[in-house]
């Protein structure tokens, strides 16, 4: 069913978010003229210019800017009737944009289709994978419905739901002193060379934090931006890496890890949901499906 709000208001949010009638058209899949048309159609309409015209793309007029916040509160309430109308019958029906950690795609992914597949088939998932911090921007300008992400430490808020929290590890060569034992002390980082992703991730900004509380001097040696890149510059040599150990295969022969104690370190993985998406059935089906079987699916990873 088609959105009660005319489209041509959709296209107008869209490019008022993008600055660019060219972006729209392509995140939107129709020819860049429909969207310069409605565009052309609304100004006409209201009477008044919504856009100003650079030689970069569009920004808002001021009065473009006013209308902007309640059309996007029009366009949900428009989406969630639809949605009501849609789904009377009690089936979920419409798509449901889920972002996928690339540590989660390979646990996570196939299992969510095939269970979406078989048990709401009328359920369109798209699916997209990103780091946390590119996660959180899709989100935030609500162009994804929910995605896994990680949260340094035990954490937990109204918009989102915790899968997993495992225990954070420090991975070096097997047979390196370092991780020889089980555990090994916070304390201990601080004279060793680490292996860690670059500003602004969530375990940079824990580590900086840590250092301050702690009085510890952590020496970031290299700067790697993949869980894969860690292992391998730990695998030849460049240093240790700080990892859950939750999506790899730590059962790697050239590897041996210890668990980080005084403090123990808990990472969060979350289910985070947008507050700019349609709150429809099937965005509550999908969401609910990942609370149940996500914690499963990632605790029964190989580790």
């Amino acid at each position: 069913m088609q959105s009660i709000l005319d489209p041509k208001w959709h296209h107008f949010i869209k490019v008022a978010k993008l600055g660019s009638l060219t972006q729209a058209a392509v995140i939107l899949d129709v020819p860049q003229s429909m969207i310069s048309r409605h565009i052309s159609q609304l100004e006409r309409d209201c009477g008044v210019r919504l856009f100003n015209r650079t030689g970069r793309g569009v920004t808002l007029t001021e009065f473009g800017m006013q209308l902007l916040p309640r059309i996007e509160a029009l366009a949900g309430e428009s989406e969630e009737i639809s949605d009501v109308i849609r789904t009377s019958g009690g089936v979920p029906i419409g798509e449901v944009k889920v972002g996928l950690l690339p540590s989660t795609v390979v646990p996570l992914a196939g299992p969510l289709f095939k269970m979406l597949r078989e048990r709401y088939p009328r359920i369109k998932l798209h699916l997209c994978d990103g780091s946390s911090a590119h996660l959180e921007e899709l989100i935030s300008e609500g162009r994804i419905d929910m995605a896994i992400l990680l949260r340094e430490g035990d954490v937990s808020s109204a918009d989102e739901s915790v899968l997993v929290q495992p225990k954070l590890m420090l991975i070096g060569r097997a047979g390196d002193p370092a991780v020889a034992q089980p555990t090994v002390e916070l304390a201990v980082l601080q004279s060793i060379p680490l292996v860690l992703p670059s500003r602004p991730h969530p375990l940079r900004i824990r580590l900086e934090k840590l250092s301050k509380s702690h009085d510890l001097f952590f020496n970031c040696a290299v700067e790697a931006d993949s869980i894969r890149l860690q292992w391998e510059i730990v695998a030849a040599g460049g240093g240790y890496a700080i990892t859950s150990g939750l999506f790899e295969h730590i059962d790697d022969s050239r590897f041996a890890v210890s668990r980080i104690i005084k403090p123990e370190l808990l990472r969060s993985v979350v289910l985070a949901s947008s507050l700019r998406r349609p709150n429809t059935l099937a965005t509550r089906t999908v969401q609910k499906l990942l609370e149940q079987e996500a914690p499963l699916l990632l605790k029964n990873r190989p580790a």
